[in-house]
């Protein structure tokens, strides 16, 4: 199955020039993963025609409104809906009492299971495994706790040339030869040779969430290598003491992290409203690592090797 990633919100503090307060959505293994909810979410994701009944996961990178305030009605809504399966959330320990205020406020016993889960650790963490791929926390600087998220896929397995394969081939020797592993007879003996019968497993693929942050190289180690990095470009270089203020970073900031870090391709996102065309923003990430892009709202981008 693909990796997909689909951008629903891209805009700092305050809806502003048609952009929404972050929020994206992972597709992948079956799985479908939030990562922040800010203001809206729910409508943009009926507006890309996404169904949050398979939401599974979010991910809640900290609590300024614009990364969360569309949370407590998303949950509202999935009960409404009649939602039965758990929901959970990852986010930092503060989110839980919010949420639980809520729902005593308005008297509401909800009809699934929601589990939250507090984000606490200063370091890389694991925080939810799946047979194809591991979800990762890791601390960024932005005054108050703030969390990036890291998600890798599991090493594949190896491709089967299914006309190479002989006709009495068994299921379990077919899994034998996608782990590897040679086929032999009761002897011993070679029948099928992973080498022969098999193709190299394609590309583990790797996504880097950094969400709002100062220019921090201590998070470099994190996201080293990564096929794609999302880091927030609030500001342009022009900005940089307000960005250093405000805890947030410059789009140059944000590639000089990309180029150190040695990542496949550079995001962009969190416009500040200062900019109604954050094109410049590009410009002047590409001059630095110039496998840069902007991100827009109804962006799919699918990893793939």
């Amino acid at each position: 199955m693909s990796f997909k990633l689909l951008i629903l919100g891209n805009n700092s503090a305050i809806p502003a020039h048609n952009r929404n307060p972050t929020a994206q959505l992972i597709m992948l293994e079956g799985e479908h993963m939030l990562i922040d909810c800010g203001e809206g979410t729910q409508l943009q994701l009926a507006r890309f025609s996404q169904r949050p009944q398979k939401i599974s996961s979010i991910f809640i990178s900290h609590l300024h409104g614009d990364h969360y305030f569309g949370l407590i009605a998303l949950i509202s809504s999935l009960h409404l809906y009649g939602r039965k399966k758990a929901l959970h959330v990852f986010a930092p320990p503060l989110l839980e009492r919010i949420i639980v205020l809520q729902l005593e406020a308005s008297g509401t016993e909800l009809s699934f299971p929601l589990h939250i889960h507090n984000l606490v650790s200063d370091s890389l963490q694991v925080i939810l495994e799946k047979p194809g791929f591991t979800v990762y926390s890791f601390p960024l600087n932005h005054g108050i706790s703030c969390y990036g998220f890291l998600i890798r896929e599991k090493p594949k397995p190896r491709r089967i040339i299914r006309e190479k394969l002989p006709e009495n081939i068994s299921i379990p020797q077919i899994l034998q030869l996608k782990e590897g592993k040679d086929v032999l007879d009761v002897a011993g003996n070679i029948l099928c040779g992973a080498e022969d019968y098999t193709l190299p497993p394609r590309k583990s693929m790797s996504y880097a969430y950094c969400s709002d942050t100062r220019y921090d190289e201590s998070l470099i180690p994190y996201v080293e290598g990564v096929d794609l990095l999302y880091h927030e470009a609030t500001f342009g270089d022009e900005h940089s003491a307000r960005a250093s203020l405000t805890h947030h970073s410059t789009a140059a900031q944000a590639a000089r992290i990309a180029a150190k870090a040695g990542v496949g391709r550079l995001l962009l996102g969190h416009y500040s409203t200062r900019y109604k065309d954050p094109g410049p923003l590009e410009g002047e990430a590409r001059s630095i690592f110039p496998a840069s892009d902007l991100s827009y709202e109804g962006q799919i981008i699918v990893l793939e090797a």
